[in-house]
């Protein structure tokens, strides 16, 4: 009796298990998808997000833009926040083509009384749900060649203007007693890179207030997580950060699994620390790299010196 108890116990709870995440994930789709529709909400269910408000700064371009693509599939309001409204006409235009509720607004992060009057102003239409702290800023320069303003111009984006919009966004959710915040950071907050002292410097702050406010407003109901994405191309990575020929091939030399990710993988990522199949995950840092900051191995096959006495010998 109490083995059978137990078996259905169990069987219960394998049920209920599918059955989350049933309603996270999409089955595999019938039809293929049209590679130039595709977004990073396909592989979640229709309407995942459906009447929350989600704010991406940074959100017209990059893995941003392809963070508020996958979130206005699945039924959210999104609002891209950037320095430059010019940014976002091409999503402004494919959300008239496909129905998708997006909003353009001019936000310069840097700037904390802009950023309180969008939050206040949010705040009299329902506030928001999802805060994606994107907007970011790099180039490659060496420590003893960055001029004092170049290193305030990338944390004032990146470190500064993450705090504040936090802070501000983050008081509405708090008073309302729900909300998520996802950070954008790389994996070089906690090794460092030569020549991007800067962004190691504000992204290393970052992860710190990631998991800072993880713990001081989990008792609100808010989740803080944050996202560390590898190598993937966007037009302005490779401009700033392998601009010369050969280097995105070394680079690639050194991913295990050889090659650049893509932007929508890094936004279906993230959009499963938004998603409620996450809902136990806070504080933490996703790492989505294709294994680079592992390492590369130390030998490659055929090259080891002894390799055949070795397998000659056990």
């Amino acid at each position: 009796m109490i083995r059978a108890a137990r078996a259905a116990s169990r069987a219960e709870a394998r049920s209920s298990l599918t059955a989350h995440f049933a309603r996270t994930v999409n089955p595999a789709p019938t039809q293929p998808v049209d590679p130039l529709r595709a977004t990073a909400g396909d592989s979640f269910r229709a309407e995942l997000f459906a009447g929350q408000t989600a704010l991406v700064t940074g959100g017209g371009t990059g893995l941003g833009l392809e963070i508020s693509r996958g979130l206005a599939q699945l039924g959210a309001r999104v609002i891209c926040a950037s320095r430059s409204t010019e940014h976002h006409a091409a999503l402004l235009e494919e959300a008239r083509a496909r129905a998708w509720q997006v909003e353009s607004r001019e936000l310069d992060v840097r700037e904390p009384t802009a950023v309180e009057r969008l939050a206040r102003e949010l705040d009299e239409r329902g506030g928001i749900d999802i805060l994606v702290n994107n907007a970011a800023g790099n180039f490659v320069c060496p420590a003893e060649r960055l001029s004092s303003r170049a290193w305030r111009a990338v944390l004032g984006i990146v470190l500064d203007g993450t705090f504040y919009c936090s802070r501000y966004f983050g008081l509405g959710m708090i008073a309302r007693g729900r909300g998520q915040i996802l950070n954008v950071v790389a994996t070089y907050a906690w090794t460092g890179m030569p020549g991007v002292v800067h962004s190691a410097s504000a992204k290393a702050g970052v992860l710190a207030m990631t998991r800072t406010l993880a713990v001081e407003w989990a008792r609100h109901g808010l989740r803080v997580n944050a996202i560390a994405p590898g190598p993937f191309h966007s037009e302005g990575a490779a401009n700033n950060l392998w601009p010369q020929d050969g280097m995105r091939e070394r680079i690639e030399e050194q991913i295990p699994l050889g090659r650049f990710g893509q932007a929508r993988e890094m936004a279906t990522h993230s959009l499963y620390l938004l998603s409620p199949g996450s809902n136990y995950i806070n504080g933490e840092c996703l790492v989505v790299d294709g294994g680079l900051s592992l390492g590369r191995n130390m030998w490659r096959e055929g090259q080891r010196r002894g390799a055949a006495a070795e397998e000659t010998n056990p």
